[in-house]
């Protein structure tokens, strides 16, 4: 069985370490606990591993976050992968710091990434893992709340979370979408 995660982020140095590359940082976290590396392909830096006799293909799209749908649409085409075969990986200022979701479904809640997707792919109807981020800013700071860097509190409780986005995403493998959503959407 194959499966597609895709982290989303923006490539570039400057973007690196912020909130809204969240997707990026758990995908990197991932390919270093399992010894692999990205190779730089067509609409992103993919990179591929087997987890109990699962194939999952990690994707880092290079079309910025804003237009991630090119990226995934191709990749899901590539692999002839159905969508249930999906997870997306993605910050989320609706939730909390360090609130950890997966859900099969639903709308864009305002994540311009995810709208792309949706927009591409012609439907809501797949897995995601979102990630809390909080939502600390002033009237009209969005933009740059996403794109500014998590505080020192945040970065030292990053890794904890990172582990626990990592067992969701192996369990969405091994487990599937219900079963892992019982076990990761608790407080």
């Amino acid at each position: 069985m194959k499966y597609l995660i895709t982290g989303l982020g923006n490539i570039g140095k400057e973007y690196e370490n912020t909130r809204h590359n969240l997707g990026f940082y758990v995908l990197d976290a991932l390919a270093e606990a399992s010894n692999i590396v990205f190779s730089d392909k067509r609409y992103g830096f993919v990179s591929e591993f087997k987890y109990k006799s699962r194939n999952l293909i990690l994707l880092k799209p290079s079309t910025y976050v804003n237009r991630s749908g090119n990226a995934v649409r191709y990749y899901l085409r590539k692999e002839k992968l159905d969508i249930a075969k999906l997870l997306v990986i993605v910050d989320d200022v609706a939730l909390p710091f360090g609130t950890i979701r997966l859900r099969k479904k639903g709308g864009a809640g305002g994540h311009n990434g995810l709208q792309n997707i949706i927009d591409v792919l012609g439907t809501d109807d797949f897995a995601r893992l979102r990630f809390g981020i909080g939502n600390e800013f002033r009237i009209g700071g969005q933009i740059d709340y996403v794109l500014g860097n998590f505080s020192e509190d945040e970065k030292l409780e990053l890794p904890k979370y990172t582990e626990k986005m990592i067992e969701a995403v192996k369990s969405f493998t091994t487990l599937g979408l219900e079963r892992s959503m019982n076990i990761f959407n608790t407080k």
